[in-house]
C-alpha cells in the first residue's frame, strides 16, 4: 500500500486530513464491479472523488479506505490506502487510525460514491471546524413527507428541521477518532457516531450536485454535473491567401464557381475550406494544413481540399470536441459569392457533420484597394468555435 508526501497547509494553521471510505460493495449500482471503479466522464467514479480532496488547498493528507481484494483497482492512486471493515464504522476507524502515526488537527470522512463534491463544499465544512467540534454538509428539505404502508399514505410527516445529510463530515480529530473506538453497535454516519460520543456538530449548506451515486440511473446525472463543471470551449482562426492564374473556374468552400480566372495552389487552392481547416486546428492548437499536409509531399498536389477538413473534424471528434460553429469571409471583388453561399453552406455543413444554420459563408469586398482589391487573387478569414463538455 503506498504512501506520498503530506501537502502544506494552505490558508490555515490547522492540519486537515481526509478519510475517503471506499471498501463498499454497492449492490444497488447494479451487477459488475463496485461502483466505485466503475467509469464516469472519462475516469473512474473513485478518480474525481480523491482528485477533489488531493487538490484542495486545506487538505494535507488523504487516506482511502478501501477493500483488500481491489488491489488491482487502487494500486494506482499513489495514496496511502488502508484495508476497510466488514461495515462502513470499522472502514472509517480503521482509516482515522492510519492517521496516528501523524495526527491532524481535523479530519473530513467522505463517501468515495460522491464524486461530484465541490472544493467550495469542502471549504465550507472545514471552516466550520473553527466554531464547532464537528460540521457536516446538509440540504434542508422542501417536500411533503409521507409514512406509508403497503403502497398506500398511512399519514403526513411534519418536515420541519428535517435535512438530508451529506459528506464530507469534519471533526476535530482526535475526538472522532476516541469516538469510533468506544462506539459500539451502528451508526447512519460519523455524525451518529460523534452525536453518540457527545460531540456537537454544526451544519452547513450543502449542494445539491452532490449526489451520493447508488443505482445505474445516478451515474448518468453524475456524468452531466461533471461534465457541466468542466466545459472547455475553444476559439480558433484561420487566414488563407490564394492568387488568380488563367483558368475558368475557382472552387470556393466546395463549390465550383465559373470565372475568368483561377486560383493557384499546390491542392485545389479551396481558400475558403482552408481558413477554416486552419481555424479549427487552431483551436486545438494544432499547427495548420501545412503541418499535416506539407506541399512538399508531391501526394497532394492538386488535392481535393475537403480531405484536409475532413481530417482536421476527425481530430476535433478524437480530442473530445465538437464544432460549435464556423464563420468564413471570402475577400474579393469577384467572382460574386452572394449567388452561391447557400450551397456553399450547405457542402461545408455535409463535410463537417453540421447543420448549415452552423455554418456561416459570406463575403467582401476591400474597396478596391490591395490585392484584393486588384484582382490579384481571394483572402479568406475564418473562426472556429470547439465546444468539450
Amino acid at each position: 500500500m503506498n504512501t506520498s508526501p503530506n501537502k502544506q497547509t494552505n490558508n490555515s494553521s490547522k492540519t486537515t486530513a481526509a478519510v475517503i471510505v471506499a471498501a463498499g460493495r454497492g449492490t444497488r449500482a447494479g451487477a459488475g464491479l463496485p461502483k466505485q471503479w466503475r467509469p464516469l466522464a472519462g475516469q473512474r467514479v473513485a478518480d474525481w472523488t480523491v482528485q477533489a480532496f488531493t487538490n484542495h488547498p486545506l487538505i494535507t493528507r488523504v487516506i482511502v479506505v478501501v477493500n483488500p481484494l481491489d488491489l488491482n483497482h487502487y494500486a494506482s492512486f499513489g495514496l496511502q490506502c488502508v484495508a476497510g471493515g466488514t461495515t462502513r464504522d470499522a472502514s472509517v476507524r480503521a482509516g482515522l487510525e492510519a492517521l496516528q502515526d501523524a495526527p491532524p488537527d481535523q479530519v473530513l470522512i467522505h463517501d468515495v460514491a460522491r464524486a461530484c463534491i465541490t472544493e467550495s463544499c469542502i471549504t465550507k465544512v472545514i471552516m466550520a471546524l473553527n466554531d464547532a467540534p464537528g460540521s457536516a454538509p446538509a440540504i434542508a428539505i422542501t417536500d411533503a413527507l409521507w409514512r406509508g404502508e403497503n403502497a398506500k399514505v398511512v399519514h403526513s410527516h411534519p418536515r420541519d428541521g428535517l435535512f438530508r445529510a451529506q459528506t464530507p463530515q469534519g471533526f476535530h480529530y482526535n475526538a472522532i477518532l476516541t469516538a469510533h473506538q468506544n462506539h459500539t453497535g451502528t451508526a447512519l454516519d460519523d455524525v451518529g457516531v460523534a452525536q453518540a460520543a457527545g460531540i456537537d456538530v454544526s451544519i452547513v449548506p450543502g449542494d445539491e450536485d452532490n449526489l451520493k451515486i447508488t443505482t445505474p440511473d445516478d451515474f448518468a446525472r453524475a456524468e452531466h454535473i461533471i461534465q457541466r463543471g468542466k466545459m472547455d470551449i475553444r476559439l480558433g482562426n484561420g487566414f488563407d491567401v490564394h492568387a488568380f492564374e488563367d483558368g475558368t473556374s475557382v472552387t470556393l468552400c466546395g463549390v465550383n464557381i465559373p470565372h475568368t480566372r483561377a486560383l493557384k495552389g499546390h491542392s485545389d487552392a479551396d481558400v475558403g475550406m482552408h481558413a477554416v481547416t486552419d481555424a479549427l486546428y487552431g483551436a486545438m492548437a494544432e499547427g495548420d494544413i501545412g503541418r499535416h499536409f506539407p506541399p512538399s509531399e508531391a501526394q497532394w498536389k492538386n488535392a481535393d481540399s475537403a480531405i484536409f477538413l475532413d481530417h482536421a473534424v476527425k481530430l476535433a471528434t478524437q480530442k473530445g470536441y465538437r464544432i460549435g460553429n464556423i464563420d468564413c469571409t471570402l475577400i474579393c471583388e469577384h467572382p460574386k459569392i452572394g449567388p452561391h453561399a447557400t450551397l456553399m453552406m450547405d457542402r461545408m455543413a455535409q463535410i463537417m457533420g453540421l447543420r448549415p444554420d452552423q455554418v456561416s459563408i459570406k463575403a467582401t469586398t476591400s474597396e478596391r484597394l490591395g490585392f484584393t482589391g486588384r484582382e490579384e487573387g481571394i483572402a479568406a478569414l475564418a473562426t472556429a468555435t470547439l465546444v468539450k463538455s
